[in-house]
C-alpha cells in the first residue's frame, strides 16, 4: 500500500493529514514472540526535525520496536509509515535512514577511515562522504588509527558516523551513550543537537533519563510494550507541580512555618529525619515573595528558599506507577477497549 493510500484509508483516520508532519507514524504496532507480547498496539508519532527520546525500562520493547521500524523483523499486526512509506516497504525508505543498534561492530585492525570506506562501498555510497563524516563526528585527527586503539567514546562516535554515511533524514540510535563517561556523554549530546539543527529527525532510545531531559524536546515512554506517554518533555514535566524548598534557623521555626503555610491553604510537609528544619511547599517561585513576607511577619527567619521543579526521572516513575494501576484495571475491560489501555496523560496523572 502506498503512503497516499494509507492516508486515505478510512480505517486509519489518525494518519490522514499528519503524514507529512511526522517522520514515523504507527497504528496498533504489535509484535508477539510465541506467547509473549513484546510490543502491544503502539501508536507512535515522531515529529519531523525533532530529537525524540524513546524511554522505558529494560525489556519494555524499545529495541523490538526499533527493529520493526527498520524492517529487521516483521510486525505481528499494525501498520504505519517511515518517511512517508509503509512499514512493509522498507526498501523505499531505508536509504534515507541511518541507524546504530546496540554496540557498533568494526574490523579491529582497520583504521576508522578504512572501516567506513568498507561500509560505504558495501552500501553503494560515494566514498567521498567518509572524510566529511569523520570530521562531523570529531574523529578527523584519529581517522587513520586502528579501530582497536579507540576509546569507548570514539567507538560510539564511529558507529554514529557509520549511520551518517547515507546522509539520512531519520537517524535512529539505540542507547548511544551507554557506558560513556560524563565527557563522552556531553560530546554525543552536542552532536545530536547539531544534527537536529540541520533538519535531521533523531530518534534516540536511552535509559539515562537525565540525558534525555537535556537533549530531547519530544518523548515517547513505553512499559511492557505499551505506550504510556507521548508528547513534549515540558508537557510531562509541567504535569507535576513545582515545590518551594525552605529551611529555617530552628526546628521550632520550621514547625511554626508549617502551621502558618497550611493556615493560608497551601500544602506543605516537613522533610528529612530527626531535627529537620526543611519544608517542601506546593507552590512555585511566584509565591516565594508572599511566603517570605508571611515568615517575616511571624518573626521567622528563612535561611534557604528555592524552587525545585520535577525531574524527568520523577515524572517517569509517576507515570509508570499510574500506568501499572491502569493495566491492572484493564482486565475488567474487553481486550479491544482503547480506554482500558490508553496512554497516560497529565490529566490522568493528577487524578
Amino acid at each position: 500500500m502506498s503512503a497516499a493510500a494509507l492516508a486515505a484509508d478510512p480505517v486509519v483516520p489518525a494518519i490522514d493529514r499528519t503524514i507529512d508532519s511526522y517522520a514515523v507514524v504507527t497504528l496498533g504496532l504489535s509484535k508477539r514472540f510465541g506467547r509473549r507480547l513484546a510490543v502491544d498496539g503502539l501508536d507512535l508519532r515522531i515529529p519531523v526535525g525533532s530529537i525524540t527520546g524513546f524511554v522505558g525500562p529494560n525489556g519494555a520493547g524499545k529495541t523490538t520496536t526499533i527493529r520493526m521500524l527498520l524492517g529487521l523483523i516483521r510486525p505481528t499486526s499494525g501498520r504505519g509509515t517511515v518517511l512517508g512509506h509503509p512499514l512493509g516497504h522498507s526498501r523505499a525508505y531505508l536509504p534515507r535512514v541511518g541507524a546504530l543498534i546496540e554496540g557498533p561492530t568494526f574490523y579491529p585492525a582497520l583504521s576508522g577511515r578504512e572501516n567506513l570506506m568498507v561500509l560505504a562501498r558495501l552500501g553503494g555510497i560515494q566514498t567521498k562522504r567518509v572524510d566529511a563524516v569523520l570530521r562531523r563526528v570529531g574523529l578527523g585527527p584519529r581517522a587513520l588509527d586502528p579501530f582497536r586503539t579507540y576509546s569507548l567514546g570514539m567507538r560510539q562516535r564511529l558507529g554514529i558516523g557509520a549511520a551518517l554515511l547515507p546522509s539520512p533524514q531519520l537517524l535512529v540510535l539505540d542507547e548511544p551513550t551507554n557506558g560513556l563517561d560524563p565527557h563522552g556523554i556531553a560530546e554525543i549530546r552536542a552532536m545530536l543537537r547539531s544534527f537536529a539543527d540541520d533538519g535531521m529527525t533523531v530518534f534516540v532510545s536511552s535509559h539515562l533519563l537525565a540525558e534525555i531531559q537535556q537533549i530531547c524536546e519530544h518523548l515517547v515512554v513505553i512499559e511492557a510494550g505499551r505506550l504510556i506517554f507521548q508528547g513534549g518533555v515540558e508537557e510531562l514535566l509541567a504535569a507535576r507541580a513545582p515545590e518551594l524548598i525552605v529551611r529555617t534557623e530552628t526546628v521550632q521555626d520550621a514547625v511554626q512555618l508549617l502551621r502558618l503555610v497550611r493556615s493560608v491553604g497551601r500544602s506543605a510537609r516537613m522533610v528529612g529525619e530527626g531535627e529537620s528544619t526543611t519544608l517542601e511547599i506546593a507552590a512555585d517561585c511566584h509565591w516565594a515573595g508572599e511566603l517570605n513576607r508571611l515568615a517575616m511577619a511571624d518573626g521567622i527567619t528563612l535561611v534557604h528558599l528555592a524552587e525545585r521543579r520535577s525531574t524527568l526521572e520523577e515524572a517517569f516513575f509517576e507515570i509508570t506507577r499510574s500506568s501499572y494501576g491502569q493495566m491492572r484495571r484493564a482486565s475488567d475491560f474487553p481486550r479491544g477497549d482503547q480506554g482500558a489501555r490508553g496512554a497516560w496523560t497529565p490529566e490522568a496523572g493528577r487524578r
